[in-house]
Protein backbone atom coordinates (compact mmCIF):
# COMPACT_ATOMS: atom_id res chain seq x y z
CA UNK A 1 0.00 0.00 0.00
CA UNK A 2 1.11 3.42 -1.23
CA UNK A 3 1.70 6.64 1.16
CA UNK A 4 -0.91 8.35 -0.39
CA UNK A 5 -3.13 5.04 0.28
CA UNK A 6 -2.17 5.12 3.87
CA UNK A 7 -3.09 9.26 3.70
CA UNK A 8 -6.68 8.24 2.36
CA UNK A 9 -7.55 5.21 4.36
CA UNK A 10 -6.60 7.67 7.09
CA UNK A 11 -9.41 10.40 5.25
CA UNK A 12 -11.66 7.57 5.56
CA UNK A 13 -11.65 7.21 8.71
CA UNK A 14 -12.00 10.81 9.61
CA UNK A 15 -15.39 10.63 7.91
CA UNK A 16 -16.48 7.70 9.78
CA UNK A 17 -15.92 9.05 13.03
CA UNK A 18 -17.26 12.69 12.48
CA UNK A 19 -20.33 10.68 11.06
CA UNK A 20 -20.52 9.22 14.24
CA UNK A 21 -20.43 12.68 15.73
CA UNK A 22 -24.76 14.07 16.67
CA UNK A 23 -25.32 16.57 14.56
CA UNK A 24 -26.52 18.79 18.03
CA UNK A 25 -22.83 18.03 19.61
CA UNK A 26 -20.65 20.57 19.60
CA UNK A 27 -18.66 21.80 16.48
CA UNK A 28 -15.17 21.41 15.88
CA UNK A 29 -14.24 23.94 12.88
CA UNK A 30 -10.44 25.31 13.54
CA UNK A 31 -6.93 23.83 13.61
CA UNK A 32 -6.42 24.70 17.38
CA UNK A 33 -9.16 22.60 17.94
CA UNK A 34 -8.83 19.28 16.20
CA UNK A 35 -4.82 19.14 17.45
CA UNK A 36 -6.52 19.98 21.10
CA UNK A 37 -7.81 16.60 20.83
CA UNK A 38 -4.14 15.14 19.47
CA UNK A 39 -3.19 12.97 23.19
CA UNK A 40 -0.44 10.76 24.85
CA UNK A 41 -1.81 7.47 24.88
CA UNK A 42 -0.36 5.07 28.11
CA UNK A 43 -0.14 2.32 25.78
CA UNK A 44 0.01 2.86 21.92
CA UNK A 45 -2.62 0.82 20.03
CA UNK A 46 -3.13 0.96 16.50
CA UNK A 47 -6.65 2.34 16.53
CA UNK A 48 -5.28 4.97 19.30
CA UNK A 49 -2.46 5.57 16.90
CA UNK A 50 -4.65 6.05 13.87
CA UNK A 51 -6.80 8.39 15.99
CA UNK A 52 -4.50 10.82 16.53
CA UNK A 53 -3.35 11.04 12.93
CA UNK A 54 -7.15 11.23 12.00
CA UNK A 55 -7.36 14.68 14.51
CA UNK A 56 -3.81 15.67 13.05
CA UNK A 57 -4.57 15.56 9.93
CA UNK A 58 -7.67 17.42 10.32
CA UNK A 59 -5.79 20.12 11.85
CA UNK A 60 -3.53 20.77 9.19
CA UNK A 61 -6.61 20.90 6.75
CA UNK A 62 -8.87 23.60 8.95
CA UNK A 63 -9.06 26.57 9.43
CA UNK A 64 -7.15 28.22 11.59
CA UNK A 65 -8.95 30.09 14.59
CA UNK A 66 -8.82 33.66 14.89
CA UNK A 67 -5.69 35.35 17.09
CA UNK A 68 -7.08 35.30 19.91
CA UNK A 69 -7.67 31.54 20.23
CA UNK A 70 -4.36 31.19 18.54
CA UNK A 71 -2.24 28.41 21.11
CA UNK A 72 0.33 31.51 21.37
CA UNK A 73 0.09 34.93 22.07
CA UNK A 74 0.20 37.06 18.72
CA UNK A 75 0.80 40.63 18.67
CA UNK A 76 1.06 41.78 14.75
CA UNK A 77 0.65 39.67 11.67
CA UNK A 78 4.29 39.17 11.59
CA UNK A 79 3.64 36.70 14.68
CA UNK A 80 0.88 35.38 13.04
CA UNK A 81 2.21 34.08 10.03
CA UNK A 82 5.34 32.41 12.09
CA UNK A 83 2.48 31.29 14.14
CA UNK A 84 1.07 29.31 11.50
CA UNK A 85 3.98 28.31 9.99
CA UNK A 86 5.29 26.55 13.13
CA UNK A 87 1.64 25.11 13.42
CA UNK A 88 1.96 23.64 10.20
CA UNK A 89 5.74 22.28 10.97
CA UNK A 90 4.78 20.71 14.63
CA UNK A 91 1.59 19.03 13.72
CA UNK A 92 3.32 16.96 10.49
CA UNK A 93 6.50 16.39 13.13
CA UNK A 94 3.30 14.86 15.18
CA UNK A 95 1.94 13.06 12.38
CA UNK A 96 5.72 11.66 11.39
CA UNK A 97 5.88 10.18 15.05
CA UNK A 98 2.55 8.94 15.18
CA UNK A 99 2.97 6.87 11.50
CA UNK A 100 6.31 5.83 12.67
CA UNK A 101 5.18 4.30 16.05
CA UNK A 102 2.03 2.82 13.79
CA UNK A 103 4.59 1.08 11.48
CA UNK A 104 6.50 -0.06 14.44
CA UNK A 105 3.20 -1.94 15.88
CA UNK A 106 3.42 -3.64 12.25
CA UNK A 107 7.04 -4.56 12.16
CA UNK A 108 8.90 -7.50 11.56
CA UNK A 109 12.35 -6.68 12.58
CA UNK A 110 13.37 -10.64 11.58
CA UNK A 111 12.90 -13.08 9.27
CA UNK A 112 13.21 -16.59 11.39
CA UNK A 113 12.93 -19.78 9.10
CA UNK A 114 10.14 -21.05 11.82
CA UNK A 115 7.76 -18.04 10.73
CA UNK A 116 7.49 -19.94 7.06
CA UNK A 117 3.92 -20.71 8.43
CA UNK A 118 2.73 -18.09 8.85
CA UNK A 119 4.86 -16.51 5.60
CA UNK A 120 1.57 -14.50 3.80
CA UNK A 121 0.72 -13.01 7.05
CA UNK A 122 4.28 -11.32 8.05
CA UNK A 123 4.67 -10.12 4.24
CA UNK A 124 0.89 -8.34 4.93
CA UNK A 125 2.12 -6.53 7.61
CA UNK A 126 5.53 -5.34 6.34
CA UNK A 127 3.56 -3.84 3.38
CA UNK A 128 1.21 -2.01 6.93
CA UNK A 129 4.67 -1.10 8.08
CA UNK A 130 5.90 -0.17 5.35
CA UNK A 131 2.96 2.19 4.65
CA UNK A 132 3.24 3.75 7.95
CA UNK A 133 6.63 4.11 7.23
CA UNK A 134 6.41 5.69 3.73
CA UNK A 135 3.31 8.03 4.80
CA UNK A 136 5.81 9.33 7.64
CA UNK A 137 8.08 10.09 5.20
CA UNK A 138 5.89 12.29 3.48
CA UNK A 139 5.03 14.32 6.50
CA UNK A 140 8.66 14.28 7.43
CA UNK A 141 8.69 16.27 3.86
CA UNK A 142 6.22 18.75 5.05
CA UNK A 143 8.11 19.45 8.12
CA UNK A 144 10.81 20.67 6.88
CA UNK A 145 9.40 22.86 4.44
CA UNK A 146 7.71 24.72 7.01
CA UNK A 147 10.62 24.88 9.03
CA UNK A 148 12.42 26.50 6.48
CA UNK A 149 9.53 28.70 5.67
CA UNK A 150 9.71 30.01 9.19
CA UNK A 151 13.36 30.19 9.40
CA UNK A 152 13.51 34.07 8.67
CA UNK A 153 11.39 35.13 11.01
CA UNK A 154 12.05 36.15 14.22
CA UNK A 155 9.35 36.45 17.01
CA UNK A 156 9.24 36.00 20.83
CA UNK A 157 6.30 33.04 21.04
CA UNK A 158 6.62 31.84 24.89
CA UNK A 159 3.75 29.57 24.67
CA UNK A 160 4.97 27.79 21.66
CA UNK A 161 8.88 28.01 22.45
CA UNK A 162 9.23 23.83 21.92
CA UNK A 163 8.19 24.70 18.21
CA UNK A 164 10.55 27.44 17.62
CA UNK A 165 13.21 24.59 18.97
CA UNK A 166 12.24 22.05 16.55
CA UNK A 167 12.42 24.02 13.37
CA UNK A 168 16.20 25.66 14.59
CA UNK A 169 16.58 21.38 15.00
CA UNK A 170 15.69 20.78 11.64
CA UNK A 171 17.57 23.79 10.72
CA UNK A 172 20.97 22.76 11.73
CA UNK A 173 20.49 19.11 11.19
CA UNK A 174 19.64 17.74 14.67
CA UNK A 175 16.05 16.66 14.48
CA UNK A 176 16.25 14.35 11.49
CA UNK A 177 13.83 11.86 11.26
CA UNK A 178 14.84 11.24 7.43
CA UNK A 179 17.14 8.86 8.69
CA UNK A 180 15.60 7.02 10.81
CA UNK A 181 12.67 6.80 8.09
CA UNK A 182 15.06 5.72 5.50
CA UNK A 183 16.85 2.96 7.86
CA UNK A 184 13.62 1.37 9.01
CA UNK A 185 12.50 1.23 4.90
CA UNK A 186 15.65 -0.26 4.11
CA UNK A 187 14.98 -2.65 6.78
CA UNK A 188 11.59 -3.72 6.12
CA UNK A 189 12.71 -4.15 2.49
CA UNK A 190 15.58 -6.93 3.23
CA UNK A 191 13.21 -8.86 5.90
CA UNK A 192 10.99 -9.04 3.34
CA UNK A 193 13.50 -10.57 0.77
CA UNK A 194 14.60 -13.21 3.42
CA UNK A 195 10.49 -14.23 3.85
CA UNK A 196 9.92 -14.01 -0.15
CA UNK A 197 13.05 -16.75 0.22
CA UNK A 198 11.43 -19.05 2.26
CA UNK A 199 9.97 -22.60 0.75
CA UNK A 200 9.06 -25.34 2.83
CA UNK A 201 13.00 -26.84 1.86
CA UNK A 202 14.33 -23.87 4.40
CA UNK A 203 11.58 -25.02 7.18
Amino acid sequence: MSARRSILAAGSAVALCLAAVPASAYSTLYAEQFYRLYHQHLNQHPEDTMENIVWLEQALKADFANPLNALATIHDEYEWELYRYLFKMHANLLLVRQHLTLGSKFDKFNAYFFNYPWKASNLDSLDKAESAYQAADYYWGEAVEWAYRSWGLRADLERVQAWLDEAYRIRIGDLDYGRIINTQLERVAKVRAQFLAMDPSTY
